[in-house]
């Protein structure tokens, strides 16, 4: 087998893995919500409203990617049940995409890289959401642009977190069913 060959191999998982790292992409966006939610709770920091993810993909339909103001674009219906969805399916997403960039994660969920692949998720929001509702690249068009990037470092670091210890969790399951 070539080199060329091995690597690709190397890149693939299972449909068990997949599961798997889909379990942990959910855990993983619960833990980064309930983050959230104990900053709203706490420190009143408000979180990302998924009503305007929903509204933002529901024009996504009529070729409308990119809007002035996601604010004041018009409602579309069941955005908030359309972003919610969204914001889980991504969470997943991203955990089977580590999976498939890191086989051996699911195995040995490492901290440090399941953080790091947390935090590089914050290109998602900053190069093509924030854009999107018109806010600029990572924010850049809002009154406190660096509040803004804060909020995201924070709860995609968070999301990472969750993908670790998600990760133990998963693992433990499937060390136990074996």
């Amino acid at each position: 087998m070539g080199a060329y060959q091995q690597k690709e191999s190397s890149m693939r998982i299972g449909f068990g893995e997949l599961i798997q790292a889909s379990a942990v992409g959910i855990g993983a966006t619960i833990t980064m919500d309930a983050v959230a939610e104990v900053l709203r709770r706490t420190r009143g920091v408000r979180s990302l409203d998924y009503a305007m993810v929903g509204r933002w993909i529901g024009h996504m339909r009529n070729g409308k990617f990119a809007h002035a103001s996601i604010m004041h674009a018009e409602p579309v219906p069941h955005e908030k049940e359309i972003g919610w969805v969204a914001h889980y399916a991504i969470g997943t997403g991203f955990a089977v995409a580590l999976a498939v960039a890191d086989p051996g994660w699911l195995k040995r969920p490492r901290f440090d890289t399941a953080v790091l692949w947390g935090v590089g998720t914050v290109a998602a929001p900053w190069l093509l959401m924030q854009p999107g509702f018109g806010m600029g690249v990572a924010a850049s068009k809002i009154p406190n642009p660096a509040q803004a990037r804060m909020g995201s470092l924070r709860a995609h670091a968070s999301y990472g977190a969750g993908l670790w210890l998600s990760g133990r969790i998963v693992r433990t399951i499937v060390r136990r069913c074996s």
